[in-house]
């Protein structure tokens, strides 16, 4: 019960948001153009022209379920897939002959979990599916997977969530390659990633071989976070610029669009060093956010940025975007850092195509999509339940009131 956790402890939650919230950091409101940890503030891009790009747009995500039942039965399931939109419409990815389902999703066959033995075999199946195989196998050439992941076969099965979240992560991090390879992707498009561009599950030299691919195909790669530690670390600098674009910028800014109603100011500005160094903290944390291409956990670099300015946004504002390192530094390689603003301009103005929709401001809404696409929800135990019973049923090796006990869930008696 709630009641019971001492007043103290909440005190000391509530005390520690405060003080993270109210943080300072010398970034200016007013920014300049040749520096990316400054404000970069423009006109979004007019509502009748939304759709009006040649590039498509293809959103990933993943998810991942289980139960656990008294008589030692468990299942467990996990999934990933993607959509895409052209010209503002969902086009077709699979051969179903289906009107709804356009996208494309890999679901395993090993559901089942009872014993070690169960959760090594659902293990050993995701290294087996086709996408993964393609993009470990034949893409990053690696032949001893202990090689390609810091944790070993025995650590990720000794824990059934644990080793559900492997699993899909490393069937996301497949699909960006496999969208990559698929005959109608050409230069210009873009893949949206639910999350960051970063990994504790692949080492960092794998992930920058993937980055690097993909930025020399021209396809703008892009994870969007709704949740960070940056966003409560950035609470204050974030009021402080949207009360200067709403109040002091847009009376005199020079829109091009003449409706009032559509006249929105979008900002971006890369995350410093000392942000994330308070964000995420010291040891393995720290890794996660490092701006290099050794040390660190991925070849993203961390944007913060409000694609869609409605004035008192309660659902969504500022998201957290991981740009790809090779676009946003092109000659990182080279030990130059110097960040090509022309591209990362181009690559938040495009992004404001997909972020107009009114139920889901501010939010790239292929990604909304894909999530819904793909997500298992809570009622995916009843589903299963019953389709597991039906196939009992139809054998009848069992007695119905066994059957039924198989899967009875003890604790909603209580």
């Amino acid at each position: 019960m709630a009641d019971n956790i001492p007043q103290s402890a909440i005190d000391a939650i509530a005390q520690h948001i405060n003080q993270r919230t109210n943080k300072q950091y010398d970034i200016p409101i007013i920014g300049d153009k040749t520096n990316s940890e400054t404000p970069q503030i423009f006109e979004i891009i007019p509502f009748d022209q939304i759709d009006q790009s040649d590039s498509k747009v293809y959103a990933i995500d993943g998810s991942y379920n289980s139960h656990s039942f008294y008589n030692g039965v468990s299942i467990g399931l996990y999934r990933a897939g993607y959509v895409c939109f052209s010209t503002g419409k969902q086009i077709r990815l699979n051969s179903l002959d289906d009107p709804v389902i356009l996208g494309q999703s890999y679901t395993p066959q090993n559901l089942l979990i009872t014993c070690e033995d169960h959760m090594l075999a659902i293990y050993d199946e995701l290294l087996t599916l086709p996408p993964v195989k393609k993009f470990i196998v034949d893409f990053l050439k690696v032949k001893n997977f202990d090689d390609i992941f810091p944790y070993g076969k025995e650590v990720l099965c000794a824990s059934m969530s644990k080793l559900l979240s492997f699993c899909q992560e490393i069937l996301e991090w497949s699909l960006i390659y496999e969208v990559a390879c698929r005959p109608e992707i050409k230069s210009g498009d873009f893949i949206l990633k639910d999350g960051a561009l970063r990994s504790l599950n692949i080492k960092q030299q794998h992930l920058l071989t993937l980055g690097e691919y993909i930025a020399n195909e021209k396809l703008v790669l892009v994870g969007i976070t709704k949740n960070s530690p940056i966003k409560l670390e950035l609470s204050h600098t974030f009021k402080e610029i949207d009360n200067y674009l709403q109040d002091k910028l847009k009376p005199q800014y020079p829109f091009k669009e003449n409706d009032p109603k559509r006249q929105k100011l979008c900002c971006w500005f890369e995350v410093p060093k000392s942000v994330l160094a308070n964000a995420y903290g010291a040891g393995s944390s720290g890794m996660f956010a490092r701006k290099s291409l050794t040390g660190g956990r991925g070849f993203g670099l961390f944007f913060a940025a409000r694609l869609d300015y409605v004035e008192k946004l309660q659902n969504y504002d500022w998201v957290i975007a991981d740009i790809n390192i090779f676009d946003a530094i092109p000659n990182i390689r080279k030990e130059n850092l110097q960040r090509n603003m022309a591209r990362l301009q181009s690559i938040f103005y495009d992004l404001t195509r997909l972020t107009q929709e009114h139920y889901i401001l501010g939010y790239p809404y292929p990604l909304v999509e894909a999530h819904n696409f793909i997500t298992l929800q809570a009622d995916f135990k009843e589903e299963i339940i019953s389709r597991v019973k039906h196939s009992m049923y139809s054998t009848q090796y069992m007695d119905n009131i066994d059957i039924e006990n198989m899967f009875l869930d003890i604790h909603s008696r209580f």
